[in-house]
Parts: structure tokens; C-alpha cells; sequence
């Protein structure tokens, strides 16, 4: 099967790796992922980031030019992606820049002005109900009505779509899997004993952006009910809300008891989880969040959950969003915002060594059958094959 991606998530290589995985488990497979040629994230990246060309096997990475270099939904591609599409003749073409995509839209209409015969297929993180205006209703319903086959990465992304007149094959899978070879369980006692904790003490661990909607003021509620527990609380990233979370904990007089981390290099990121006793992602659902075509967020996966879960580490979340489903029953569920109910169930935690172990074991369970990058490779595969009618 020859498969063409597209998505600006691609110019970095480790989220590469379920694609890779993608073209070895056929040698008739052949994967092609077209990025932008130049692309800037924003955010803690705020930086222009060109991606190098990359073959490895049946796996391509090509670089184009491109159309906007900061907004996923104007993303398009330059003259280069016609003789791309001549040469390569997929038989999928898969955009992963949402339901509105330009860059969608643009690859549906070369396809059918080539005459090819490919599959056309979208992926979409959005999980909250919008209402569209003119143009972009007419985007959408142009996508939606020449999509083969739906990746949402959450439930309610497929429902949202049924509600816009979707009707097709649709399957629930993250973009991204988690490598196992990076995240594994591996103790890290020298790195705690860098960061001042002692070995007894209970590390409740936060990896992510230090925004509002992430919920970390409720996380140092729960924890200033639990003061006669011995707990450090470890904040891996950064973000706005610094400050703000700095002058709570003086006030809580739970100073002492913080670390903070702010810049770690990817493939450092599971020493650090593996130095904590459980990790904790409090989203809270907010309308503050706006884009350019909708209101509101609600947490669209965790995927720091599935990397924790492959170290072994038990976790605890929210039931904003899609984090019950990725959790299931491999680790705790609090009602996002309560800091009494998140405060109950680090408790559980803290004092029970033995259900803090038996989740983690869940959780590792069901992260390597579930969320590694071949086992994401293996069902994305077999959606192909179900629309193909292979």
C-alpha cells in the first residue's frame, strides 16, 4: 500500500516513529509524509523550525513548500506537491490538520484532477461542538463529503463530525504513540537526590504546559489537604501561569515542598517521570480558549499519561475530555476542578503502596498494548485496510 501523510506534526523526527513502524509491517507498504518546508510552533518553541528531507527504507520524509508557516488550518503547499502526487500514486492520502483544513482540501482536489484512485482520509484532535460561518462551512463540507475515512483522536472529535454530516468509517487513535524504548520503568535515584528528595518521600509529579485550562491550581489545592503526608510536588515545563502558581504555594507555605524543572530535553523526560510516585493531569475544561474558527478547550488526549503509564508510574486525571478513555481502568478519575476529590485520591496513593503499584502495573499493561508507536502503526493499518476493502 503506498500512504502519503501530511501534517506539519512531522518536522519533528521522534513523532516520525509510528510512521516508520507503519511502512515495516508490510514490505509492499511504502510511506511518504509531506511537511511544510518551514514552519514556526509558537509557543516555548517560538522558532523557525526546517525539517531535512529523511529516507529510511520504505519510509520518506520530504519537505515542501509552503503556505503559511504558523496556522495548521491555512497551511497549504506549493507547485511541488502535483508531481509529488503524479509520481508517488497514492492509494491513501491522509491530512492531519483537522476538518477545515485548507491543506485538505487542496490535496482532495489534486487527487480527483489527477484522476488518482487513493483513499482519502483526515485526522482531527477538535472535541467540542462549533457552529461554522461561510467560508469555512463550505470547507468542511467539502472535506467531510470526499473523506473516506475519519482518525479522531478522541471520541467526541468522531461525534462532532457525525453531528456535521459525516456518515463514514471512523476509528479513535492518537496521532502519536509512546516509544517504549525511551519510556520504560528505570529508577532514578541520583536525579532525586540532585533535586533534594529524600528517598521515602512521595513525588506527586505535573509534565506540561503551566497554563490555566491544565488545572495545576487545583493540583496545589488537593495537596494543601495533605499536609501530614510527606510529599514533594515536581513541575516539569513552563508556561504563563508561573508566577501565579508560585505566589499560591507561598501562601499554602508549600514552598519548600516544590521543584521545578522548566527546560528538558526530550529524550530526558522519563528520567524525570521515573523519579515520581504518581503524576497527576488535572485538566479543567475552559471557554477562555479561542482559535480562529472556535471557542473553548477540553483536554483532547494526555498524552503524558501514555508515557508515565509506560514507566510504570500510576496515574492520576481528570474527566476533562478524553482522559477517562486513555486511563480506563489502569489508574484514578477525580471530577475536574475539585480539589477535595483530586486531594482524596493522592491519598489513596500516598498510603497504600500497594495500589499505587498494582495501577502502574495496569498502567504499563495497557500502555504496550495499546498506545506504542506499533501498536498505533498496526490499527492505523488495519483501517486502511477496512476502507480499502483489502
Amino acid at each position: 500500500m503506498r500512504i502519503l501523510i501530511v501534517s506539519h506534526s512531522y518536522i519533528v523526527d521522534l513523532n516520525c516513529e509510528k510512521l516508520r513502524q507503519l511502512a515495516q509491517l508490510d514490505p509492499h507498504n511504502q510511506v511518504m509524509v509531506v511537511v511544510p518546508q518551514t514552519w514556526r510552533p509558537g509557543g516555548v518553541q517560538n522558532r523557525l523550525i526546517q525539517a531535512p528531507p529523511w529516507q529510511d527504507g520504505n519510509f520518506q520524509r520530504l519537505p515542501v513548500a509552503n503556505f503559511s508557516q504558523n496556522n495548521q488550518a491555512a497551511l497549504m503547499f506549493g507547485w511541488p506537491i502535483v508531481k509529488i502526487l503524479r509520481q508517488f500514486q497514492p492509494d491513501i492520502i491522509q491530512v492531519e490538520q483537522g476538518a477545515k483544513s485548507l491543506a485538505y482540501a487542496q490535496l482532495i482536489t489534486l487527487s480527483r484532477l489527477l484522476r488518482l484512485r487513493a483513499s482519502h482520509c483526515l485526522f482531527t484532535w477538535w472535541n467540542l461542538p462549533y457552529t461554522n460561518k461561510f467560508p469555512i462551512d463550505w470547507i468542511e463540507g467539502y472535506n467531510l463529503a470526499h473523506t473516506d475515512g475519519l482518525i479522531a483522536g478522541n471520541q467526541d472529535g468522531v461525534n462532532i463530525l457525525r453531528d456535521h454530516g459525516y456518515r463514514r468509517a471512523a476509528t479513535v487513535m492518537p496521532q502519536l504513540g509512546v516509544d517504549e524504548r525511551l519510556f520504560k520503568p528505570q529508577p532514578q535515584p541520583e536525579l532525586r537526590s540532585q533535586l533534594k528528595i529524600a528517598p521515602g518521600q512521595f513525588v506527586v509529579g505535573f509534565v506540561g504546559r503551566f497554563v490555566a485550562e491544565k488545572g495545576i491550581l487545583t493540583l496545589l489545592d488537593a495537596l494543601a489537604g495533605l499536609r501530614d503526608q510527606d510529599w514533594i510536588l515536581l513541575l516539569l515545563g513552563r508556561g504563563e501561569l508561573a508566577a501565579t502558581i508560585r505566589r499560591k504555594a507561598a501562601t499554602l507555605a508549600m514552598g519548600d515542598r516544590l521543584r521545578w524543572v522548566e527546560t528538558v530535553p526530550h529524550d530526558q523526560v522519563p528520567d524525570y517521570i521515573n523519579m515520581m510516585n504518581c503524576l497527576v493531569l488535572p485538566s479543567e475544561t475552559t471557554q477562555q480558549v479561542k482559535t480562529l474558527t472556535a471557542v473553548g478547550w477540553k483536554e483532547q488526549f494526555g498524552h503524558v499519561l501514555i508515557e508515565a503509564m509506560a514507566c510504570a508510574v500510576p496515574v492520576i486525571g481528570s474527566d476533562s475530555g478524553e482522559i477517562p478513555h486513555v486511563i480506563g481502568e489502569a489508574g484514578l478519575i477525580f471530577p475536574e476542578g475539585n480539589g477535595e476529590e483530586l486531594g482524596d485520591r493522592l491519598r489513596t496513593l500516598i498510603t497504600s503502596p500497594d495500589t499505587a503499584k498494582t495501577l502502574g502495573e495496569k498502567g504499563y499493561q495497557r500502555a504496550m498494548t495499546h498506545y506504542t508507536n506499533r501498536a498505533l502503526a498496526e490499527k492505523q493499518l488495519a483501517f486502511y485496510r477496512q476502507i480499502r476493502g483489502d
